[in-house]
């Protein structure tokens, strides 16, 4: 079979599956391309025709993955993106949580960013970081745990009766994480 008869047959169903992946239609472009990079100098190693489909969505499955280990924000989720341009400013809430969030361990802080920060579904988190959804969900469970525990530690808040957090903010210098 010819690259061209393979991008007439799954084009389109891969720049979706892409797409849904990496929520960008230009990065989702480059990868498709990617994909047909890889497909057009691979296709002599596929011996079964039958198996089409499911190699070519396995490179592509794969090209994404490779896509988002290559991301910073995957690698390592870095301080830089919780530190406020803006060091001059009142101390707030955001303050203590930027400092909370960038101390938690990596095992917690990426899936964290991933579900709450960037917003992908629980399932999404899993598939990204090649854990099960159980696991993905207990560490961004936990993350979210370490971060009340962190304010309490951070600024003396307690969780009342229904769970919240309630307490009044300290001043930066008084703050343990953030001054």
């Amino acid at each position: 079979m010819k690259t061209q008869d393979i991008w007439k047959l799954y084009g389109d169903d891969l720049k979706y599956f892409i797409i849904s992946k990496v929520k960008d239609g230009v990065v989702a472009d480059d990868l498709l391309q990617e994909v047909f990079i890889k497909i057009h100098t691979k296709i002599t190693s596929l011996r079964d025709n039958s198996k089409l489909k499911p190699w070519v969505f396995s490179i592509a499955r794969y090209t994404v993955m490779d896509y988002f280990r290559k991301q910073p924000s995957f690698q390592d989720v870095s301080d830089e993106y919780f530190i406020d341009e803006d060091e001059h400013h009142e101390h707030s809430e955001q303050d203590c949580l930027r400092s909370i969030i960038s101390n938690l361990p990596k095992k917690y802080r990426i899936p964290l960013f991933l579900a709450d920060i960037k917003g992908l579904k629980q399932t999404e988190v899993a598939q990204q970081l090649n854990l099960s959804l159980p696991t993905a969900k207990s560490q961004i469970q936990r993350a979210r745990k370490l971060i009340a525990k962190g304010f309490m530690d951070c600024c003396g808040f307690k969780l009342n009766e229904e769970g919240y957090l309630v307490g009044e903010l300290k001043e930066r210098a008084d703050c343990k994480v953030c001054h």
